[in-house]
């Protein structure tokens, strides 16, 4: 039997156990047509990029199915009915996952993230400078390197004014 990842957007009003609720439903669906459900993931409530019927937020869940075509076809025309299911996206793969989905990964990623992180080394002067460089990207005046040899920009300007008056 081919395997697909379907990822459904419930609406943000309803409870994580509706939400878990309707992700059985779906399961016995599939179960109910010759298939098997082998992993559904709810990832949490998310915010949406657009709104979706006046909805800001969803609770998103990934099913990973292994059932035939008819199976599908079926658990999205129920998804296409049911009112809590905002959006939905079935996709075949040539193989399913074993582990937790990219989305679980990334999120235990954030929260070990955010608890090593303190303030930055050394703080606005300390740290790593960025080599020497204004905003514009132009050598500072006086430093290593600088395009006028070390002079200022005030020594620079005066020097120039001198030539110009001889």
């Amino acid at each position: 039997m081919p395997f697909y990842e379907n990822v459904f957007i419930a609406r943000q009003d309803v409870t994580a156990q509706q939400v878990d609720a309707l992700a059985d439903l779906f399961t016995g669906i599939v179960t109910a047509q010759g298939g098997s459900v082998t992993k559904k993931e709810y990832w949490g409530l998310k915010g949406l990029t657009y709104r979706i019927n006046k909805n800001r937020k969803g609770h998103y869940v990934l099913l990973n199915i292994d059932a035939p075509a008819a199976a599908i076809s079926e658990v999205e025309r129920n998804m296409r009915l049911h009112e809590d299911v905002l959006r939905y996206l079935t996709v075949r793969v040539e193989e399913l996952e074993a582990g937790p989905s990219a989305m679980l990964q990334s999120k235990g990623r954030d929260r070990e993230g955010r608890e090593g992180r303190g303030e930055r080394e050394g703080g606005r002067e300390g740290g790593r400078g960025f080599g020497g460089r204004d905003r514009d990207d132009r050598l500072r005046p006086g430093r290593d390197g600088a395009r006028d040899g070390g002079r200022d920009r005030g020594e620079r300007v005066a020097a120039e004014g001198e030539g110009d008056r001889a």
